[in-house]
């Protein structure tokens, strides 16, 4: 990471999570009020519970579920020392949480175990009424199934993530044969630096490996469409973001946004954010607070105004025209 002054880099070296007296606990609390740190602008996700204590009595670090309807058991440790150090591997502690979860067959049954208790600790987050932690529970999680069409698909499946500063090699060879055999797990290297009094976090997806075809995208300006006529569908990588949209004359700046459901609207900005209630927010923070998720697909839930089409759908269609053109 490098920090510009006056037209020159100066590099920033990384730091320990140690040598900043940070814990485990700190790491937990700042994943579990940003998870979208390890998550993509084409996931929604729902922190539903945190150090939630199974049968025997160990704790997973933070629970949630995606917009798949998969319960998503996240993992963390501070440094790669804390990760050798344990009796138990990183990765087999959290397939055995994972286990324990797949026996969860009904949203009330999550509610109940995970989620209400989860709403008692953080009441303060939470707009009660009348409603008891249980009650608002089952409302808020079916509304979220519901909201991303996953209601018939609740915990088919659990995924895994891990995150860490660094992983050693016996961790990362054991997540790589676990995802060749059908096993959903992730490896997420979480780095800090410090610059003065500033603390910043880079974030990078180091298993599973990225193909090379999903860095297309990065190498290619309007010939992105290459991708959709050679895979025949649309990874995340390829998809452009709302930088790109705005380049291209997908949508523009002025153009008025709205979430998707919901009366709230903004007006979209030339760097791709939104302003809306006399405040410039990136597009993630603005339809987080108005949905009350972790994360958001936020293409699928910002609705153009002037066509009624979702970002999603407004990308897509120019994506098949120009797949369509480079084919003639």
């Amino acid at each position: 990471m490098y920090n510009i002054r006056n037209k020159h880099a100066e590099r920033i070296e990384s730091v320990t999570f140690s040598s900043l007296n940070m814990l485990e606990s700190d790491i937990e609390e700042i994943l579990r009020n940003s998870v979208d740190m390890i998550c993509d602008e084409e996931e929604s996700m729902l922190i539903v519970g945190r150090q939630v204590q199974n049968e025997r009595g160990a704790r997973s670090d933070l629970t949630a579920v995606d917009n798949n309807g998969n319960i998503v058991l996240i993992e963390i440790k501070r440094d790669r020392r804390d990760v050798e150090r344990r009796k138990e591997a990183f990765e087999f502690q959290a397939v055995r949480y994972a286990a324990s979860y797949a026996t969860i067959e009904e949203v009330d049954d999550l509610v109940k175990k995970v989620y209400a208790p989860y709403i008692d600790k953080y009441e303060d987050e939470f707009e009660l009424g009348e409603l008891t932690s249980y009650e608002l529970g089952v409302r808020k999680l079916n509304e979220f199934l519901c909201e991303n069409d996953a209601e018939q698909n609740f915990n088919a499946k659990q995924r895994i993530i891990l995150v860490a500063s660094d992983f050693d090699e016996q961790t990362l060879s054991a997540v790589a044969w676990l995802n060749s055999n059908g096993v959903d797990m992730s490896c997420y290297r979480l780095t800090p630096y410090k610059l003065n009094e500033s603390i910043y976090f880079h974030t990078e997806k180091i298993l599973p490996v990225t193909i090379h075809n999903d860095y297309y995208v990065d190498l290619m300006d309007r010939s992105r469409a290459t991708t959709v006529r050679r895979t025949g569908k649309l990874t995340r990588r390829s998809l452009p973001r709302i930088e790109q949209m705005l380049e291209w004359g997908i949508v523009k700046a002025g153009d008025i946004i709205v979430a998707k459901g919901h009366e709230y609207e903004g007006r979209l900005l030339a760097n791709g954010n939104i302003f809306a209630d006399n405040e410039e927010k990136s597009m993630q923070v603005w339809l987080k607070t108005i949905y009350g998720w972790s994360s958001i697909q936020t293409y699928v839930f910002a609705v153009h105004k002037e066509t009624g089409k979702t970002l999603a759908e407004l990308r897509e269609e120019y994506m098949k025209q120009e797949a369509l053109e480079k084919q003639e």
